[in-house]
């Protein structure tokens, strides 16, 4: 009785945030499309430079934060269970700068495929090699969370280092303007990107009925392997998957980093491991959250805009030296 009405309880948090995410993410939404250097009130009469400014500019830009926000936390989510690491995610472990460089690459040396569709599947090629060499390391060499962090930070740098010597040499000011959008921006986005986010939403949706094959990987291969998982194809479908998305939502904003880190690990700490509610719920808080760092990005100055990077950088990375401590402190 004790052990139903536990389950009872668990399951009424999961209900309950779920309600509460949906709202913020209602009311995040609806105030992204008001504010700006033009505010629109839902109350006043509906102009031709308002409907423009919401269908033109400020709803496609406003879709495509959510669409991000919600691969980068989903994605952040499986990688903390592939990888055994509640510190994983795609912008630390350099994932994220191995799809800059593919899409850097594309632009300099193949120009006729820079076009979105292009852009995304050469993202999606630099995470999933930079994804399966952390997946290599990760399984051959046995390497503790530190080292695994560290060679995953020096992905980054190394990636990182490969765009700014791309960017030095470029007198293009297109190429310099995009060096900007690297830093991690939805500024640029249209309706003609969102072809992406087509191609996104299929993988997003099945990588979030994945949640109880999760579980059962959590528990070991030997575990998983005894309940009927074919651990090895789930592996390489999951990697995929998470190449998939981070490549996308690189290819849409940049790289974007802690989305994946900050969200996953304090529904972890707050409601539990249940993969199953962990994934959905994650999608939906991590497309708030990088909905309201945009809102700050677009707000926080008056004659220009933050890069989206700079805040969600600046909301995660105390939280990542918390986890840190606090993961140093329980061994």
């Amino acid at each position: 009785m004790e052990f139903s009405q536990l389950i009872y309880r668990k399951q009424r948090r999961w209900n309950l945030f779920a309600i509460a995410a949906i709202v913020s993410l209602l009311l995040f939404s609806s105030l992204y499309l008001m504010v700006g250097e033009v505010f629109i009130s839902p109350f006043s009469e509906v102009t031709p430079l308002m409907e423009q400014l919401v269908l033109q500019l400020r709803l496609p830009r406003l879709l495509t934060a959510i669409a991000i926000g919600a691969s980068l936390a989903v994605s952040g989510a499986v990688l903390q269970v592939l990888l055994g690491n509640v510190l994983a995610e795609p912008g630390v472990l350099g994932i994220s700068g191995g799809a800059s460089v593919m899409m850097v690459l594309v632009l300099f040396f193949i120009p006729v495929f820079a076009t979105p569709v292009g852009f995304m599947l050469a993202a999606v090629v630099g995470a999933l090699l930079f994804t399966l060499l952390l997946v290599s390391f990760a399984q051959v060499a046995r390497l503790t969370t530190t080292r695994l962090l560290l060679v995953g930070v020096a992905l980054g740098i190394l990636s990182g280092a490969v765009v700014t010597w791309a960017f030095y040499f470029s007198d293009d000011l297109s190429l310099r303007q995009l060096m900007y959008w690297l830093m991690g921006s939805v500024g640029g986005a249209s309706w003609y990107h969102h072809i992406l986010t087509l191609m996104l939403l299929p993988v997003l949706i099945w990588l979030c009925f994945k949640g109880q094959v999760l579980d059962k990987l959590m528990m070991g291969e030997t575990h998983a392997k005894q309940l009927g998982i074919d651990v090895e194809a789930v592996r390489w479908k999951l990697i995929l998957a998470v190449s998939v998305l981070v490549g996308g939502a690189v290819a849409l904003g940049g790289v974007i980093g802690f989305v994946g880190l900050v969200v996953p690990h304090l529904l972890r700490l707050s409601l539990g491991s249940e993969n199953r509610y962990l994934l959905p719920m994650s999608a939906l808080s991590g497309a708030a959250l990088l909905v309201f760092a945009d809102i700050i990005a677009r707000t926080s100055l008056d004659s220009a805009e933050l890069p989206l990077g700079v805040v969600t950088t600046s909301i995660g990375a105390p939280i990542f030296i918390w986890m840190l401590v606090k993961n140093h402190d329980s061994r």
